[in-house]
């Protein structure tokens, strides 16, 4: 059994045939999937996808490049309201990218610094996107320290992801690490303790060998799980059982909802 544990299944990309991927996703051995916020305006929707599919959990959030709409300061009481539903587990996800810097700096980090605070108030983790953004990204989680969550689509350095993890933080890997280009980020999948290990596609982006270039999908977590065996030298099922488990440890509200 894995757990997607991030992806975005309300995009355009899914209108058509979200049943059948979710069926296909079941078929691959993925039970359980957390759909992820990036604004908002879209949070109905995702809720309306877990209260028709029961192993499909949500999260509230905005992200980097939308954080210029959203950076006032009503946004912790619409975090704390959102998060009232019972299948909304989670915070984000948010933080910085400036690789393409589609929102202002002063914005992403105001944006962020809300977020890590809700998440600290509320007991909930957050999910951090972060690309180009490693100092800001640190200096922003030791002002809200023991903050609960994860580094989402992992693609950085060994040193950054220490960091994150001297913090408490859960690493997720995706299908990045089966690319011909991602040699350096592979040995991080080595280094990262399997305690701390998360797998997720990021779809409808990002797809795996052999499936990159076509529309990614939940069912393809089952290649990023492959790898990481490959790479640390286990078996599929004893990644499957560690992720799992890191999963519903981390989002503990999933935890409880699947136990009820």
């Amino acid at each position: 059994m894995l757990v997607d544990s991030h992806c975005h299944l309300n995009f355009p990309e899914f209108k058509d045939d979200l049943d059948e991927v979710i069926k296909r996703a079941h078929a691959n051995g993925i039970k359980y999937m957390l759909t992820v916020n990036t604004r908002l305006s879209e949070i109905l929707a995702l809720q309306s996808i877990t209260e028709n599919h029961e192993n499909i959990f949500c999260s509230v959030g905005v992200h980097p490049h939308d954080s210029k709409d959203y950076h006032y300061p009503e946004l912790i009481s619409q975090l704390k309201n959102h998060v009232k539903h019972p299948k909304v587990v989670a915070l984000g996800e948010t933080g910085l990218d400036y690789f393409y810097n589609n929102s202002e700096k002063e914005a992403q980090i105001d944006c962020f610094n809300m977020h890590l605070s809700a998440g600290i108030e509320l007991d909930l983790p957050v999910i951090i996107h972060t690309r180009d953004a490693d100092d800001d990204t640190i200096s922003c989680l030791d002002k809200y320290q023991n903050t609960k969550g994860v580094f989402h689509c992992f693609s950085g350095s060994r040193d950054f992801a220490k960091q994150g993890l001297d913090r408490g933080l859960y690493i997720s890997f995706s299908g990045i690490i089966t690319f011909k280009t991602a040699a350096d980020l592979r040995e991080v999948v080595k280094y990262v303790p399997l305690d701390k290990l998360l797998v997720e596609t990021d779809s409808p982006f990002l797809a795996p060998i052999p499936n990159r270039g076509k529309r990614n999908e939940p069912g393809f977590t089952l290649f990023v799980a492959k790898m990481v065996a490959e790479l640390k030298g286990l078996s599929l099922e004893g990644v499957a059982e560690a992720s799992t488990e890191n999963f519903f440890r981390l989002f503990n509200k999933a935890d409880l909802i699947k136990n009820v």
